[in-house]
């Protein structure tokens, strides 16, 4: 485990009850501390609201911003938006414990939160599962890849992994049956 990056750690024990804010300003040397080089640049703004409750905080991250990413089609680098949120809620008890999704145990004495990887994590998981370029959906991109793509498939890209906005044209005439009935 590689030293947790300090910036990113929360002395909660000295905050008042209520809300605080923090903005994080993530970059690509963000994601190198995680060795994860997938993303070519990095602009995005991560806002924190932390609630300081008597028992237990509330942790509201919300990221907005770009990645540069490689088409996972033609290889050419584009900017992908990315935005999303999560909900953390921090417990005390006798153990570390972070089986859950959206709540983790801390155990009791703690003082301090480092929030890095739920940044990573949150950034990651807004990604798109395919990272298209958005000139090889309009039509706008000039590439050979594609070129050679659309000369090996005259029907069009053939792919076995389809994400709901991507169903293969088949499905849609199975439904069209379904629902003629």
């Amino acid at each position: 485990m590689m030293k947790p990056l300090k910036e990113y750690t929360i002395p909660f024990v000295g905050l008042k009850i209520g809300k605080h804010h923090f903005d994080y300003q993530i970059d690509k040397t963000f994601f190198e501390h995680f060795e994860y080089d997938d993303f070519n640049d990095v602009d995005v703004d991560t806002t924190l609201v932390l609630e300081k409750k008597s028992t237990l905080l509330e942790l509201n991250f919300a990221v907005s911003g770009k990645v540069n990413v490689n088409c996972d089609l033609t290889n050419e680098p584009y900017n992908q938006p990315v935005k999303g949120e999560f909900n953390l809620v921090v417990k005390f008890g006798d153990e570390f414990n972070d089986d859950f999704e959206d709540i983790v145990i801390l155990p009791h004495g703690e003082y301090e939160i480092n929030v890095a990887q739920y940044i990573y994590e949150l950034i990651i998981l807004s990604m798109p599962v395919k990272k298209i370029h958005p000139g090889v959906e309009d039509g706008t991109l000039d590439s050979d890849i594609l070129k050679k793509l659309e000369e090996l498939s005259p029907k069009g890209l053939n792919d076995d992994e389809k994400t709901s906005e991507d169903i293969d044209p088949r499905w849609n005439t199975l439904k069209k049956l379904l629902t003629d009935k």
